[in-house]
């Protein structure tokens, strides 16, 4: 994503363009790993010495509640955070804490059909994502 369609996703969100709104946007877009907000923080550090890890969390928070970015939440209670807002599920590995993007439109058809019949009143569903645990048998992962 270059500078220029990353500056009309903040405008669409009604959000003011700021260096450290576009550096932590940019920075989590180029580390494509479901970063925390510290390795974001460190990262973007590199060229905006000056931003505080609380300003970090702010801007993150900030960018899920207007629909730029997912929150994954590790098996360890860490909070991760996801660029990619396509319809996807996550592997999450145990013992290395990677996370990977995981996308099956036969699991997201079995999963929607499911819960259409099960028409649980009152409640409309939006969104159907999953996280799957385990281990890589190899660990080059």
């Amino acid at each position: 994503m270059d500078r220029n369609e990353l500056h009309t996703r903040l405008k669409d969100k009604e959000l003011k363009i700021t260096p450290q709104r576009t550096a932590v946007y940019e920075t989590l877009i180029k580390l494509n790993s479901h970063p925390s907000a510290d390795v974001i923080a460190q990262y973007v550090r590199h060229d905006h010495p000056n931003i505080a890890t609380g300003t970090v969390y702010k801007i993150l928070e900030t960018f899920h509640k207007k629909n730029l970015i997912k929150k994954v939440k590790t098996e360890k209670d860490i909070m991760r955070y996801d660029a990619r807002m396509d319809n996807h599920h996550h592997i999450y590995c145990e013992d290395s804490e990677k996370i990977e993007d995981y996308h099956d439109n036969e699991l997201d058809e079995l999963l929607e059909n499911y819960f259409k019949k099960k028409n649980i009143p009152g409640f409309n569903i939006s969104e159907i994502k999953t996280q799957i645990v385990g281990k890589f048998q190899n660990n080059e992962n």
